[in-house]
């Protein structure tokens, strides 16, 4: 029979190796997940709605090649980093709302930034003139922050955070802004030409400047998504579990739908209203790294700019020369996941 001091050394060294290994799969994806955001990177250079022969797409990416190309390729740069910008605040978002509503179909248009962007954007054009894709950026930034921080009021006002009434109070900032939106296209046909091309979500058309804008917003947000890793796991085993092992769950969760509002504000004022990339990669992320949503947030940030670029450029190759809009190849990704996802909740209900 083991003795109790051997029993709980063969524990102990069994539960280090059943870390080991968790730490070697973690790092295995995270490469993996990297690797593949390298080639989509890659790709994106490379491909474009212009065809161009790769070897003179890798001469002017190396700097040797002929003005023309050198000017197409580099193009299409800060198209690649907005795509990685918007990715990873899209997929973190989307990983921090499902965390704090507990709801595995929450995505970063709950809270009503979509239709806050949206609602900007058309007020904007209409009654201030604004015209231009820089100009439409920084005034949808505001909106989706203040409709984000709205519906943030609403569901945390009281007593504590709902998540409750969080959908609610998304759903009806969704209706009034979307009355006042069909209302003034309807009215204006000039702002609805303007308003189109930003609904549907693209990434074609910004340079450095939208990155620059929106780039600090999505690396704080990032940074302080992994700080609330911890607090967020406490908070998943229950409000009194979590109050036992020392965090303060109303206070994480709090921050938590903060920083999501600020990510999915600044990646949707940027590329427009992109579906499904906040719903389908926590999923994945899920998936392969667990429950522990401090692995999920750094594989969500690989993961979403993965899946946004590879739309991108699947967008731009099926209907040369023309582009097919990212946020019309994502919803076509994003429908199938939904599905699944929905039949996964019905397995495990």
């Amino acid at each position: 029979m083991t003795s109790p001091p051997v029993a709980e050394e063969t524990r102990h060294s069994a539960d280090r190796l059943g870390r080991h290994a968790v730490a070697r799969r973690t790092a295995a994806v995270l490469l993996a997940a990297l690797a593949a955001l390298v080639v989509v990177c890659f790709a994106s250079i490379m491909f474009g709605s212009k065809t161009l022969p790769l070897s003179q797409v890798w001469d002017a990416v190396s700097g040797h090649g002929d003005a023309y190309t050198i000017t197409v390729v580099e193009s299409r740069y800060p198209r690649t980093a907005l795509g990685i910008v918007v990715g990873l605040g899209l997929a973190v978002a989307g990983v921090l709302m499902q965390a704090v509503t507990r709801n595995p179909l929450a995505e970063p248009g709950l809270m009503g930034v979509n239709t806050g962007a949206a609602a900007s954007v058309v007020a904007a054009t209409a009654f201030a003139g604004v015209s231009g894709q820089t100009q439409t950026l920084l005034w949808a930034l505001p909106g989706a922050l203040l409709a984000g921080l709205f519906v943030h009021v609403i569901g945390t006002v009281g007593s504590g955070m709902s998540p409750v009434r969080l959908v609610l109070g998304g759903a009806v900032l969704t209706a009034v802004l979307s009355a006042f939106i069909q209302a003034v296209t309807l009215s204006r046909p000039q702002v609805f030409d303007s308003y189109r091309y930003w609904v549907v979500g693209a990434l074609g058309g910004h340079g450095w400047e939208a990155v620059r804008t929106v780039l600090p917003l999505a690396v704080a947000g990032f940074a302080v998504a992994l700080l609330l890793g911890r607090g967020l796991n406490a908070v998943a085993l229950g409000e009194d579990s979590a109050t036992a092992l020392g965090a303060r769950p109303e206070r994480v969760k709090a921050l938590a739908l903060l920083t999501a509002t600020v990510l999915s504000a600044a990646a949707t004022a940027a590329a427009g209203p992109i579906a499904f990339v906040g719903l389908a990669v926590p999923h994945l992320a899920r998936t392969l790294l667990g429950a522990d949503l401090r692995r999920q947030i750094a594989l969500s940030a690989l993961l979403g700019p993965t899946l946004l670029l590879a739309a991108d450029v699947i967008g731009r190759l099926l209907v040369r020369p023309q582009e097919l809009m990212v946020g019309v190849v994502t919803a076509f990704v994003g429908a199938p996941a939904l599905l699944i996802a929905v039949r996964r909740m019905r397995a495990t209900s």
